[in-house]
């Protein structure tokens, strides 16, 4: 007997909102990192888990000891490449908004000790108005990652990604990796593409192509990093070259010159 595609549509439906539910629940059971900041965005207090994760990354990235964490300015404690998202977070928001209007929460990798972490800022206000922001962060590292193979030659390399947390509809959703057809970056922001669906990360491209295996994900373009089980044709027009990729819309990806000879090699391509 013949399956039913709106049947078999909606058992995914169904599973994927259980995948999804579950994950959620996950993530209320987390204990958060919090950490209070003054309106100079300088920490003025922070619990035990964000010093067990702050205090390391401070110490092991940038020679800062967990006694001297209050009073500094927090861009201090992340990586040069994440702190212009993390700033972006912080700044307030616009004339005529509300004051306290919390923003959308924010993936960000910090390199010692390696961690996925969802941060979520809000501005506080005392009777004087505006007086600080609460940095609330869940470390999502064991549930997006795993460490390099033992035998892979690469790996001193950091932990590979397998899944990508993106905000959506004020719920975080993780994307399997192996799902993901390429990834087209956009600044700071990357724009993931499924078989049905496209999520916008705010991981860069460059976070992304650290963190995934690159025999499967090259980066042939530098805006662009394809998932080389979905493509379908390599085109050598006269002055450009792409891969066609199996998505919705067959999209040809361009292919740096510096990279094709390489990516043909990876395809298997004479």
């Amino acid at each position: 007997m013949a399956a039913n595609p709106l049947e078999e549509g909606s058992a995914l439906s169904g599973a994927l909102s259980r995948r999804e539910e579950t994950f959620q629940h996950k993530l209320e059971q987390f204990n958060p990192g919090m950490v209070w900041l003054d309106s100079e965005n300088r920490v003025t207090a922070f619990n035990d888990v964000a010093a067990q994760i702050l205090g390391p990354t401070a110490e092991q990235s940038f020679g800062i000891g967990r006694g001297t964490l209050v009073g500094l300015d927090v861009l201090q404690l992340h990586p040069e490449k994440s702190r212009e998202k993390l700033r972006f977070l912080l700044r307030s928001d616009s004339a005529g908004e509300c004051p306290v209007k919390s923003p959308p929460p924010m993936a960000m990798m910090i390199n010692i000790p390696d961690r996925v972490l969802m941060i979520k800022v809000s501005k506080m206000i005392g009777s004087d108005g505006l007086c600080g922001t609460c940095m609330v962060f869940y470390d999502m590292t064991d549930l997006t990652t795993r460490p390099v193979a033992r035998g892979d030659a690469r790996a001193d390399q950091p932990r590979r990604l397998f899944k990508i947390p993106v905000y959506r509809k004020n719920r975080v959703v993780l994307v399997d990796v192996e799902e993901v057809i390429r990834f087209e970056g956009d600044g700071h922001y990357t724009i993931i593409t499924t078989r049905d669906d496209r999520f916008t990360s705010n991981l860069s491209l460059s976070d992304l192509e650290a963190r995934l295996d690159p025999e499967v994900y090259p980066r042939v373009h530098r805006s662009h990093i394809i998932n080389l089980q979905f493509a379908v044709e390599f085109v050598r027009g006269d002055d450009s070259v792409s891969v066609i990729m199996a998505d919705a819309s067959s999209t040809a990806v361009p292919v740096s010159r510096s990279r094709a000879a390489q990516l043909k090699e990876m395809l298997g391509i004479t």
